[in-house]
């Protein structure tokens, strides 16, 4: 089948190349949005560790942020390259319309909870003073000048989906430079700045979000051929929600529940110590590095294998979920490798105390085993939610991190060796595996035979 603007690459271009032309911007704008995670994280740690520890006690709500407009994404990226696939442009520009659309209802959300809630989410995780202080300063900014965030994601999934990734690319660089740029600027009051101290981190973070968004509309009206955004004469339309909150929901849920595990695990460690907590922080910066990349190679997957699916070229869809798995097997064993040599020199960048270090050591060494594990099951639940079965992603996500991790981690902790609760990681992503294992076996009975039905 022939689009009139050239079926597109997705359709034709050799795989393995199409996945590196496709994921390689991303992944490349990934490596630099986990560049800036640490980099803020490191200028942050200068301030003090209780500084830092805020950051990290933040992160359960910042995460659900990212995952809400990752879902809505998700949901928007797959159905609009289906259409493609299928030859329906205009369904395809009406599915980008109620994604931005439901992109701003999620807005009116974040801002009521950073305008009423900001501090007492540090207070219920057990935060001191200090720390909650620290935490409401910097989430409230987050939060409340969070639409930068939002759009800025649902327009560079508009920019995936049609194979433009290298403009995506730019936006979410740019985004995070202006970041990178701006965080010692405002954090320690340079060149005649306010010195904002832990705000002036959340500030840098929102205004290079809202600069990164302006980018993608502008990308997205000037180059972004195959979809064409206007709300004249918009009305939303009940059944397009529900199908991308049908595909997108799952995925949020399964970000959710990242973050309910994170604010458990930071009730957990908190009973040792704040610096157990300040670990637990730094792991998530650091793992950035491995699983962001990942993250990328998501990206350009999922329109691959929902357009191919929709345009039933099974062996296109399985070749690219293969070297997928192949590329994040790779990421992830080298960077176990890393960290199990060199965890000190990591730990330092944060200005780790010698506690921090002794603690942190093992710490990274035990977690990194997950990763030999972990890059199969997110290749497989970016492949379910490419298809339409994103409800299996998010049994894996739940099983993993709500059975397996939370538990086993509060058991171990009860025992009093913080150093037995890391062990919870590997326990879990080895569940996870087999989880994902199951399912992908489960969906492609399913999915191809359904294809093999209609050909």
């Amino acid at each position: 089948m022939n689009n009139q603007t050239g079926e597109n690459k997705m359709g034709t271009m050799p795989v393995n190349k199409l996945l590196i032309n496709m994921a390689l911007p991303m992944m490349i704008s990934m490596l630099v949005q986990a560049l800036y995670n640490i980099i803020d994280s490191i200028f942050v740690a200068r301030i003090s560790e209780d500084a830092l520890t805020a950051v990290s006690m933040a992160f359960p709500m910042q995460n659900l942020m990212i995952g809400v407009a990752g879902g809505i994404g998700v949901g928007t990226n797959a159905l609009l390259s289906r259409c493609l696939g299928e030859g329906r442009p205009d369904e395809a520009n009406k599915m980008a319309v109620h994604g931005i659309f439901i992109t701003a209802c999620s807005y009116i959300l974040f801002l009521f909870v950073g305008v009423f809630f900001a501090r007492e989410f540090f207070v219920i995780q057990g935060a001191n003073d200090v720390i909650a202080d620290y935490g409401a300063d910097y989430l409230s900014v987050i939060l409340i000048v969070s639409f930068g965030c939002l759009f800025q994601m649902i327009f560079e999934r508009l920019l995936q989906a049609t194979g433009r990734t290298f403009y995506s690319m730019i936006t979410q660089g740019t985004g995070a430079i202006i970041n990178i740029i701006l965080d010692p600027i405002l954090i320690f009051g340079y060149f005649g700045a306010p010195r904002m101290g832990i705000t002036g981190a959340a500030v840098a973070t929102v205004i290079g979000q809202i600069i990164a968004a302006i980018i993608g509309v502008i990308f997205n009206i000037k180059v972004n051929r195959e979809i064409h955004i206007s709300f004249r004469g918009f009305r939303p339309s009940a059944r397009r929600i529900s199908n991308i909150l049908f595909i997108g929901v799952p995925s949020v849920i399964m970000v959710a529940i990242g973050s309910v595990m994170t604010f458990c695990m930071n009730k957990i460690l908190v009973v040792f110590t704040s610096t157990a907590v300040a670990v637990f922080g730094v792991y998530f910066k650091l793992q950035s590095f491995a699983f962001m990349p990942i993250f990328g190679l998501n990206n350009g997957m999922i329109p691959i294998i929902a357009y191919n699916y929709g345009a039933k070229k099974e062996d296109r869809v399985i070749k690219a979920l293969m070297l997928a798995a192949m590329y994040a097997e790779i990421i992830m064993v080298l960077f176990m490798v890393m960290v199990q040599i060199i965890p000190v020199s990591m730990l330092s960048l944060f200005n780790a105390s010698s506690d921090m270090i002794k603690m942190g050591v093992p710490a990274l060494r035990i977690i990194s085993i997950s990763f030999i594990f972990a890059g199969i099951c997110i290749i497989c639940s970016s492949f379910f939610q490419a298809l339409g079965s994103s409800v299996y992603s998010m049994l894996v996500s739940f099983v993993r991190q709500i059975v397996f991790l939370v538990p086993c981690a509060y058991i171990f902790s009860k025992t009093g060796n913080v150093n037995l609760v890391w062990w919870a990681w590997p326990i879990a992503e080895i569940a996870s595996l087999s989880l994902s294992v199951f399912f992908f076996m489960r969906v492609k009975k399913k999915k191809f035979g359904y294809m093999e039905n209609d050909d």
